[in-house]
């Protein structure tokens, strides 16, 4: 009977209807998360006219689910590479749903900024969990195309949250568009709990023969036949330690990735959590504010689409690095914006090189790290990006009192210096196999 890897008889299965299945279950998750991560920036002009918050209390509002979403990261990333990656994938967006539907019935403004934040334990979580499972499942020849297409369901959650915002907040009010925003994640959870444990993380826990077990099926479903084969071991250090994430191979690779991370979360947050607040103090009323954020939200797509092309053709670092420098030229050019087309069309550029800059980002993150730790490292990663997510909104809210154009300024440096990072990255991730130097066949 063949030995082969683990790596090779994923590529064998290849891309099928298991991985697509899989893919919709991620990414309705992952709509669901930005719904709830960005709604509440549509909401905030309703929830401050109602209760009368000042500006401190608006950007703590926004705040709230970042901080919630801290601690998401950093323990379903944890748990990820303990328990499973099932577990988490289940639970993350089981918990978020539940929290968010809660939001919807806050009687003040305290209630409300603890479930937002009890919602946001369970969005930080889904980044790390789903990142991971969906990675350890694709083949390698198209692992990055499809980890940023997962990315742009982000996209389809932001458009559907303006969307709904558009359409129900000035008739209904803000409390149906969170109960609303809530319920596709309550549908998906019934769905994940029949998608199989990843079987990357069942070799690296010496589960070979369930491993085996899942590949079978995974085989089955995608119509492929395999030859009888056994799994090669896979020879790692078994023992989960956060501190791997700083050993020599991976050092460089971590912190930088920390830099990136938290820059380009300051700069997007900082820009579309007081979104529809900058359009208001460029002179729109509050319709046209929800119709060009809705516009905005659109441009999100084909910036995912190009990036899912380019980290194929050009690689992950280039694609990154190009894609968040462009965001911030572009962020600064809507910061001196002298009217409202050229505020839009500038906005639609930022839209577009923002999120394609995300998505390069998802692809390469993962990638990065030995399956041993990767939850963890997309959990640690990402929590820089939550704390950068909440520092955003509260900055923004002190820093838009003296000038508009001065935090966009910031935000457009914050994309740039991410960019740069981004060329010192030491790896190039494109057509490797998941198998590393810290993770290899015995």
């Amino acid at each position: 009977m063949k030995t082969i890897s683990l790596d090779q008889a994923v590529d064998q299965i290849g891309m099928g209807r298991f991985q697509r299945k899989l893919l919709i279950l991620c990414g309705m998750g992952w709509a669901a998360d930005a719904m709830e991560v960005l709604l509440i920036a549509f909401a905030i002009p309703a929830i401050a006219e109602e209760w009368g918050l000042s500006a401190t209390q608006k950007g703590l509002l926004g705040t709230a689910i970042f901080l919630g979403m801290l601690a998401g990261a950093w323990v379903w990333g944890r748990l990820s590479d303990l328990i499973g990656r099932k577990t988490g994938f289940i639970s993350t967006v089981a918990i978020d749903s539940v929290f968010g539907l809660l939001s919807a019935f806050s009687p003040n403004f305290i209630v409300l900024m603890i479930l937002r934040g009890l919602t946001g334990f369970g969005v930080g979580g889904t980044l790390p969990v789903d990142y991971s499972i969906f990675a350890e499942y694709l083949p390698t020849e198209k692992r990055g195309r499809y980890l940023v297409l997962l990315e742009s369901f982000w996209a389809v959650g932001t458009i559907i949250a303006a969307g709904l915002a558009w359409l129900i907040v000035p008739n209904f009010g803000w409390r149906w568009l969170l109960a609303i925003s809530a319920l596709p994640g309550v549908i998906i959870f019934f769905f994940r709990r029949h998608v199989p444990e990843s079987p990357r993380y069942l070799m690296v826990k010496g589960r070979t023969a369930e491993a085996k077990e899942v590949l079978d099926q995974v085989a089955a479903e995608n119509g492929v036949t395999m030859p009888e084969f056994e799994l090669a071991p896979i020879r790692t250090d078994a023992s989960n330690k956060v501190s791997q994430l700083w050993n020599p191979q991976l050092r460089r690779t971590t912190l930088l990735l920390w830099v990136i991370w938290f820059c380009i979360s300051l700069g997007y947050y900082g820009v579309f959590s007081w979104l529809p607040s900058y359009f208001r103090s460029s002179g729109m009323t509050l319709l046209p504010v929800y119709q060009n954020t809705f516009i905005l939200a659109l441009a999100q797509l084909p910036g995912y689409f190009s990036a899912a092309y380019l980290v194929e053709k050009w690689g992950r670092k280039k694609t990154l690095a190009f894609y968040l420098v462009a965001s911030g030229f572009f962020t600064y050019l809507f910061a001196a914006a002298t009217s409202i087309q050229v505020l839009v069309a500038m906005g639609i550029w930022m839209s577009f090189f923002a999120l394609g800059a995300w998505g390069a980002l998802y692809a390469y993150t993962p990638e990065a790290y030995p399956t041993n730790i990767r939850g963890t490292g997309m959990g640690a990663a990402s929590g820089m990006t939550r704390i950068a997510g909440a520092i955003a909104p509260t900055l923004g809210a002190v820093l838009i009192g003296a000038n508009l154009a001065f935090p966009l300024t910031i935000f457009a440096i914050a994309y740039v210096v991410a960019g740069v990072s981004a060329l010192f990255l030491n790896r190039e991730t494109r057509q490797v196999p998941l198998t590393d130097v810290l993770e290899v066949a015995a």
